[in-house]
């Protein structure tokens, strides 16, 4: 299936895969969607809304059928319809509508690859957007996708946006629950917590972007397992191998002593030239056994050791970027990656 591409290449652009601001089809989140819509028709719409909840799951798209929904003038207890073919659908699917301003990484000043955060220039353009009047009168959204990428400096200058926004603004922040939201940013905002999909909405999701699960029941159930109900993490670990990564993580893993044959083995696959995505699914698969650890231990009273998963979790996160921005070893990197998670399965 080839994507008539509208929307602008990003950071995470998935070959072949509508983006966002592109994809005509949403699939769950019908709690959130009924709220947003009682905010609306009561008028108490508030001018900032977090879309909080894990990556992959759906909020960027929903933030755009919303914006979609308020630019169509309509009003009740479902999103409006927007032709594809029509003005709104494809001026918002292009970046090109005035009344919407969507913030994500931008390119690098070389023009190969992106940001590794969103930064304050990109945020400064808010100001720029907002001393515009309204070109009808109608609502104007500003999404910010996301707010795990914004360094400090770009948090504080979108703090003093929120602060008295104009009229009929409406600011919808992504938030992938990767670390808290900034207490700041939570209190001038209504946080709106999405759940994962269930296995038919993912399943549902994965057919529209046709990228359907396999056939075969042993592979479908691991995909399904192994996404955590994120349409995004399913696309990959079905493209890049990841039900194999993370099969080879928990084997090298699994004992008391690392093995280490192993370990290596891993590293060694997921550095290879080529290989950045499988890279960033043993990572993400790491961390995510880091967090679910820090969880359980806080959970049974062990402060002492969720704290201290929940710095690795940290630290390893910032070493990744840092590796990322530099171009470090990556077979290091992988290989302390494998090393943490060990130490956090056994008692480390």
């Amino acid at each position: 299936m080839m994507v008539e591409r509208l929307a602008p290449e990003q950071h995470d652009t998935l070959d072949n895969i509508p983006e966002p601001a592109e994809n005509p089809n949403l699939f769950g989140h019908h709690e959130t969607i009924t709220r947003l819509l009682s905010m609306q028709t009561s008028g108490r719409l508030p001018h900032g809304l977090i879309l909080s909840g894990p990556t992959g799951i759906g909020k960027a798209t929903l933030a755009f059928h919303f914006a979609r929904h308020l630019l169509s003038r309509q009003s009740g207890s479902d999103l409006a319809t927007v032709p594809i073919d029509g003005a709104i659908f494809r001026q918002v699917a292009s970046g090109a509508h005035p009344a919407v301003l969507h913030l994500t990484r931008p390119l690098s000043e070389t023009g190969k690859g992106f940001k590794t955060v969103l930064s304050v220039k990109e945020i400064r353009r808010i100001g720029r957007f907002l001393s515009h009047t309204s070109h009808d009168g109608g609502y104007r959204m500003v999404i910010v996708d996301s707010v795990d990428d914004m360094n400090t400096e770009a948090a504080n200058a979108l703090l003093k946006n929120l602060e008295e926004p104009p009229s009929r603004t409406v600011f919808i922040l992504i938030a992938h629950a990767r670390r808290p939201i900034l207490p700041t940013l939570r209190s001038r905002c209504q946080v709106l917590k999405l759940d994962t999909l269930e296995a038919d909405d993912l399943s549902a999701a994965l057919q529209s972007a046709g990228a359907p699960l396999p056939d075969d029941p042993s592979p479908r159930q691991a995909i399904i397992e192994g996404a955590n109900g994120s349409v995004r993490q399913a696309i990959l670990l079905m493209r890049h191998g990841g039900v194999e990564i993370a099969g080879a993580l928990d084997a090298a893993i699994r004992n008391a002593r690392l093995d280490t044959l192993a370990a290596n083995r891993l590293a060694d696959q997921v550095a290879a030239k080529g290989k950045e995505t499988a890279f960033t699914l043993l990572h993400d698969r790491a961390l995510e056994m880091l967090t679910e650890g820090a969880s359980e231990a806080a959970l049974r009273g062990e402060l002492g050791r969720a704290e201290r998963l929940s710095s690795s979790s940290e630290s390893l996160r910032d070493a990744s970027r840092e590796a990322m921005a530099y171009n470090l070893d990556r077979k290091q990197q992988a290989l302390d990656l494998i090393n943490a998670v060990h130490r956090a399965v056994h008692g480390g």
